[in-house]
């Protein structure tokens, strides 16, 4: 059986400044569906992703804010970076963790710069959206052996 995530749902203060932001960050709105006053839902997908966001109004009882790290696979850290930079968008120094990806049970965990190795799912850089919702650029430049769907 098939089983792909399709929608992760965040939560948002503002939906029309969050939409602008997501709009900004070159993401495909998808849906700006509104039913009534009390509910108004938004999807967007980022680019090439087969995984798509969604927030508005009425639809989670979640704090705005409450998403700590949603992953965007990328080729290139720097260059996504640099595109998001370019966007307007604050985002981090590249990085890696110092215990490896994600780990985030040592102190000071995220070291600056690249993998001293190069390799690839061990850089990254981070953004949040205006509601604090956090985002990380995961450099993903060759998948690892076993981590590609076989039909």
């Amino acid at each position: 059986m098939d089983m792909k995530l399709e929608v992760v749902v965040i939560s948002v203060s503002d939906v029309d400044r969050a939409k602008a932001f997501y709009e900004k960050l070159g993401f495909r709105l998808d849906i700006d569906h509104v039913a009534n006053e009390n509910f108004r839902v938004i999807q967007f997908t980022p680019p090439n992703s087969e995984a798509s966001i969604i927030f508005g109004k009425g639809v989670t009882s979640a704090q705005p804010g409450s998403i700590d790290q949603l992953v965007l696979a990328v080729d290139d850290a720097d260059a996504a970076r640099n595109d998001l930079i370019a966007r307007g968008v604050d985002v981090s120094e590249v990085f890696h963790y110092a215990g490896g990806p994600f780990n985030n049970a040592v102190k000071n965990s995220r070291v600056g710069g690249r993998d001293p190795q190069d390799r690839s799912y061990f850089s990254f850089a981070s953004f949040q959206d205006l509601d604090g919702n956090g985002w990380l650029l995961q450099e993903i430049k060759e998948r690892l052996p076993g981590r590609e769907w076989k039909r």
